[in-house]
């Protein structure tokens, strides 16, 4: 009898042992993902637009998933800031990146603008592993930004690309260009300069990026064909072109070739951002919204491709910093119908549309050329009896746009209700977004952030615990303890 308890306690120590041991393991990769503006309603709208799309002969709706909505975590998170409960990206990127909240516009200092935080990227350097930031947009923008820098202002884009060339923290970074490579005066050190003096392999070129690899050093990928704001391109433009014949790389691109450059014996702590979500909802364009996020989810799926072969050594989490738009599904005219497949009608994201504008006002165009060129853009016609036909208000919302429109900036008159209907953009660009959103059932409340709650998705080595209800600066906290970290 002594025997046989013997030699259950020896069991049930050696499985508590085994548990323990689950308990301590810690992901020798980790892969943080930040859709820039992506609160539930942009990964619902995209996942219905897809459903629409792909399933269009369904007998019910049937949403798609995206790369993330179904891992086996989900959480919920609040962003207000020191500022706000309509927060911005650089504090809550510091949130997140330090466990620390801040000022709206500041990353990384405390409110006082006094003492700087530790980053979540330092502790992991530390630690041993490589730190890659990518992101859609500027590689000084605010949330990439926030993963390597400390400033008082994220204005201080000179700064903060310097402050990451010549620190110590990372290994890889990758996406868009500088804001100021230059210097705010353009007389000071240029930017690459300063990288190749710290050791940076430069790729700038489709070739380069596709080849990096673990030789390749300290990388900096810069893309080669930026877009607006030295940025990478709108996936709806990006689609378009590739279909054109163009060779243009996607964010899931620079996902792929970081990997190549961190993966080492020690592993890897990866941000990636996708930017230009927000910038999207900024400007109400929905179809355009919805490509970002797809493209943002493709990006995802590389990491979920490699966590595959790596099961037991890789941590995935994927969130957003706010929501951006105050994007609604449903509107007053739809009432409980949508119409998802409206959008693939749309084929040029709103600021290559502001493009064909500025040409419309350099040739002195009329109303109906411009009408022509919308049809061409966005399949909204005069035609009767069309998916899209325009309504009578409609077009009188297009020809008063196409009036302001066809002004130089410095002669429009921007009274209150202009403001409300164009929010500081082309006013035509956005009379046509607000119109084909519409009638796809979309509406917006914003043309800034708003203080939505926003969803978080982790999958692999400790993902559990990022389910629940929590503050921002707690997805700082729960990494660093899944990692092992101590404060």
């Amino acid at each position: 009898m002594k025997k046989l308890l013997l030699i259950a306690l020896a069991l049930v120590l050696a499985l508590g042992a085994t548990a323990l041991a689950e308990d301590a393991a810690t992901p020798k990769y980790v892969f943080m993902f930040i859709g820039d503006g992506m609160g539930n309603p942009q990964v619902t709208a995209t996942q219905y637009y897809l459903g629409a799309t792909q399933n269009p002969d369904a007998a019910i709706p049937t949403p798609e998933q995206l790369s993330f909505t179904e891992f086996e975590a989900l959480g919920l998170v609040t962003t207000y800031d020191a500022s706000s409960f309509c927060p911005d990206s650089a504090s809550t990127a510091t949130s997140m990146a330090s466990g620390q909240k801040t000022l709206s516009g500041v990353i990384n200092y405390d409110v006082d603008l006094k003492d700087s935080f530790k980053l979540i990227t330092e502790y992991a350097k530390e630690a041993g592993k490589k730190v890659g930031v990518i992101t859609s947009v500027s590689l000084d923008h605010a949330t990439p930004a926030a993963y390597y820098a400390k400033v008082p202002s994220r204005s201080q884009y000179y700064d903060i690309a310097v402050q990451g060339l010549t620190g110590t923290t990372l290994d890889y970074l990758a996406g868009g260009s500088f804001l100021k490579m230059d210097g705010d005066d353009g007389e000071q050190e240029n930017l690459l300069d300063i990288a190749a003096a710290n050791g940076w392999t430069l790729a700038n070129t489709n070739d380069d990026i596709r080849a990096l690899d673990a030789e390749s050093g300290r990388v900096l990928a810069i893309e080669p064909n930026v877009a607006d704001s030295q940025s990478i391109h709108y996936e709806i433009d990006r689609v378009r072109r590739e279909a054109e014949g163009e060779d243009i790389l996607a964010l899931s691109d620079y996902v792929e070739a970081g990997i190549r450059v961190l993966d080492n014996e020690n592993g890897f702590f990866m941000m990636c951002e996708g930017g230009k979500i927000d910038w999207s909802g900024h400007a109400n364009d929905a179809a355009t919204s919805i490509h970002e996020t797809i493209a943002f989810s493709d990006a995802v799926q590389v990491a979920v491709d490699f966590a595959e072969e790596h099961p037991d050594e890789t941590l995935i989490i994927v969130t957003a910093d706010h929501e951006t738009g105050g994007m609604t599904i449903g509107f007053a005219t739809t009432a409980y119908d949508t119409h998802f497949d409206y959008l693939t009608s749309q084929k040029i994201s709103f600021t290559e549309f502001d493009g064909v504008i500025a040409t419309l006002r350099e040739n002195g165009a009329t109303f109906e050329d411009a009408l022509a060129e919308i049809e061409a853009c966005y399949g909204l016609t005069t035609e009767e009896g069309q998916d899209l036909t325009l309504t009578d208000a409609d077009v009188e919302a297009l020809k008063a746009a196409f009036e302001l429109s066809m002004l130089p900036e410095e002669e429009r008159v921007i009274g209150e209700e202009e403001a409300l209907l164009y929010g500081g953009y082309e006013p035509l660009s956005m009379a046509v977004s607000h119109i084909i959103n519409n009638k796809a059932g979309l509406s917006y409340t914003s043309y800034a952030h708003t203080g939505l709650q926003i969803p978080v998705y982790a999958q692999g080595v400790g993902a559990e615990i990022f389910s629940g209800l929590y503050d921002n600066t707690d997805i700082f906290n729960k990494t660093m303890k899944v990692m092992g970290i101590d404060l």
